[in-house]
């Protein structure tokens, strides 16, 4: 007994749609698997770093080594813009995930220790 073409064809267009939809599948467990990793760890790091009472003069030197380019040496702003009163625009947990994720362009992510954030923290809270 012959099998006709159309149902040979159809067999290979769900063999098709099956090795798609495997893919698809692996790769959206591929991606959450690594969004929820990078969130746990950014959740991780922002609890640690407020645990922490950082030191504004610690936090003076880390901005003047970081961030005077942009945002200027009395941090009233040049590309970046003035940052005079953001803890009053944005709370600490904000601002940290900024500063790791850089996310406003051209702002690049920095790669921070948790004291040298509390640091950080503590700096622009002075600027009050």
């Amino acid at each position: 007994m012959s099998t006709s073409s159309s149902s040979a064809a159809e067999r290979d267009f769900k063999g098709e749609l099956l090795g798609i939809s495997l893919i698809v599948f692996v790769a959206l467990l591929i991606f959450f698997s690594i969004f929820f990793k990078n969130h746990n760890e950014n959740n991780i790091f922002i609890t640690e770093t407020l645990k922490l009472h950082g030191s504004a003069k610690e936090g003076d030197a880390l901005f003047k080594m970081n961030c005077v380019g942009c945002h200027g040496i009395t941090a009233r702003g040049l590309v970046g813009p003035d940052l005079h009163s953001i803890t009053h625009r944005l709370n600490d947990k904000e601002i940290i995930k900024q500063v790791t994720g850089g996310l406003t362009p051209p702002m690049p992510s920095f790669e921070i220790d948790p004291v040298n954030m509390s640091n950080l923290l503590k700096y622009l809270h002075s600027l009050e």
